[in-house]
Formats: C-alpha cells, sequence, structure tokens
C-alpha cells in the first residue's frame, strides 16, 4: 500500500487504542471481535470514531466484510480523499 494507507492505518490503531482495552496488543491482522475482543456497541463507536476522524460515511453493507483491523483500514482508504 502506499504512505497514505499507512497514515490511514497510523490514524485507525490511534482510535482503537481508546477503544479496546488496555493490555491488549493488535497489529493489522488482528481480528477486531475476537482478538481485541469488542463487543457490538464497542464496534459501533468505533466505526462512529472513524466516521468522524476521516470525515466519511461507513456504508452498512461493507461490515460484513471487516474482520481485521487491515479490512477496516482498506475499506477508509478506498472511500476517497477525505479518509487520506
Amino acid at each position: 500500500m502506499s504512505a497514505d494507507y499507512d497514515e490511514v492505518l497510523e490514524r485507525l490503531g490511534k482510535q482503537l487504542e481508546t477503544i479496546a482495552a488496555a493490555d491488549v496488543k493488535f497489529n493489522e491482522s488482528s481480528d477486531l471481535v475476537e482478538g481485541l475482543g469488542l463487543d457490538s456497541f464497542k464496534v459501533l463507536d468505533l466505526l462512529l470514531e472513524v466516521e468522524d476522524e476521516f470525515d466519511i460515511s461507513i456504508p452498512m453493507n461493507v461490515l460484513t466484510d471487516v474482520r481485521t483491523v487491515r479490512d477496516l483500514a482498506q475499506h477508509i482508504y478506498k472511500l476517497g480523499p477525505a479518509a487520506r
């Protein structure tokens, strides 16, 4: 990926740090639910935070394809210049 993707990943990581448990370590391949222990409410909180941070709207149908941190970062990156 590009430097822009790396920036998206870094900014997403900061969002995850505020939502995931303090003792949880994560990387691009971490599963949002199983690996980070996010329940459905925390996932929704994360999505709201991401939409605010990147000034984007994440379509609900995209969520079926999002399992890992990488999946979410790639969808954010694809949603347009405002995300970059």
